[in-house]
């Protein structure tokens, strides 16, 4: 279970700062009915009647640090659907559903909060009450595209394809089950190639967190049929990310050198021209660099897996994966030392 919603009546010590340091805006302890988040952020919701809001104050977890919380217009698309007043945007058409089992868009109540097994997994009281596989829905057994949208129902920037629903505009796909096709519920967020925007950088990629679905389905991977779960694994490991496998373990299993997938060069020190166990001879440092905004200059990593090459950044101004790296190059010492490489194609370099 992902635990990224708690109550601090019952998990004594979940809140990570001293309440008392916050001068963004300021809230006591009593006023918190649940803490989202641990890793990146961590924000704090109370409760107002049926529902729940979130505080106009949030802990950058990197940097220690309160920032203020406030969804402004011309960032997510709902933001002028609300009033600008964080006490008047709750959190059920906005957050809850991902972050809960059943959420009941009448009555606001949840089965279960956070990603409990059913949220995976579908309905399970037959399953208890006589275990077979017929009666369990489990996206190892489904097919590539129904397994994925088990995962991209909630790791995905979009918006339900009936909305309102009630009078209040969701930000996660009503009606949706596993198992469904999630194209009947949601659709992703637009974007024009070569614009930058909230969501988007101008090639598509994403632009900010929450966005691993839209990376991943413009991927070549998605299209071979490769699943989430092929590389994570959601009931946990000890691994960063809940990868199955460690850093390059993972990537290498299906991208060995010389492997009909690539790289074709003999070693991984001739394809990524850096030493073996450097910070640049890691898959994700030049495939999936971390460009996608969480929190101030947090980022996490892309999903398309392609490589940003210095000259998008010229073009386009998006982060690349060269000088992410060599913070002290610019980005035409990176674009020269890439056209020089060996073997390296020069149509693949602008």
């Amino acid at each position: 279970m992902a635990n990224v919603v708690r109550d601090p009546r019952q998990s004594p010590g979940v809140i990570l700062p001293d309440l008392a340091t916050n001068t963004v805006s300021p809230f006591a302890k009593e006023a918190v009915a649940f803490v989202y988040g641990s890793i990146w952020k961590q924000r704090y919701f109370t409760k107002i009647g049926d529902d729940y809001f979130a505080e106009p104050a949030q802990w950058d977890v990197t940097h220690r640090v309160w920032r203020r919380y406030f969804v402004e217009n011309g960032t997510d698309w709902w933001a002028t659907l609300y009033p600008p007043d964080n006490m008047k945007r709750p959190t059920g058409p906005l957050c809850d559903g991902c972050h809960s089992v059943g959420y009941d868009v009448h009555t606001k109540q949840v089965a279960e909060w956070n990603v409990g097994c059913e949220r995976c997994h579908g309905g399970g009281a037959a399953h208890v009450a006589r275990p077979t596989v017929a009666n369990i829905e489990n996206p190892a057994r489904m097919d590539d595209r129904h397994a994925n949208d088990t995962c991209i129902q909630c790791h995905s920037q979009g918006r339900p394809l009936a909305n309102p629903i009630e009078g209040r505009y969701f930000d996660w796909p009503v009606g949706y089950r596993v198992g469904l096709d999630l194209q009947d519920y949601w659709r992703l967020e637009d974007h024009k190639l070569g614009e930058t925007s909230f969501t988007h950088f101008a090639d598509g990629s994403a632009h900010k967190n929450r966005m691993q679905g839209n990376d991943f389905v413009q991927s070549l991977m998605y299209r071979r049929g490769v699943t989430c779960s092929n590389c994570h694994d959601a009931h946990g490991t000890d691994n960063a990310a809940q990868l199955r496998k460690p850093g390059n373990a993972l990537c290498l299993g299906c991208h060995g050198p010389g492997q009909r997938n690539g790289p074709r060069e003999a070693t991984l020190e001739q394809h990524t021209g850096h030493a073996v166990g450097s910070q640049g001879s890691r898959c994700v440092a030049c495939h999936m660099p971390k460009i996608a905004t969480t929190v101030a200059d947090v980022r996490v990593r892309s999903h398309t897996f392609e490589f940003i090459s210095p000259a998008m950044t010229a073009k386009y101004g998006m982060p690349n994966a060269c000088t992410a790296c060599h913070t002290d190059r610019s980005t035409a010492w990176a674009t020269d030392v890439l056209r020089r490489a060996p073997g390296r194609s020069p149509w693949r370099v602008e």
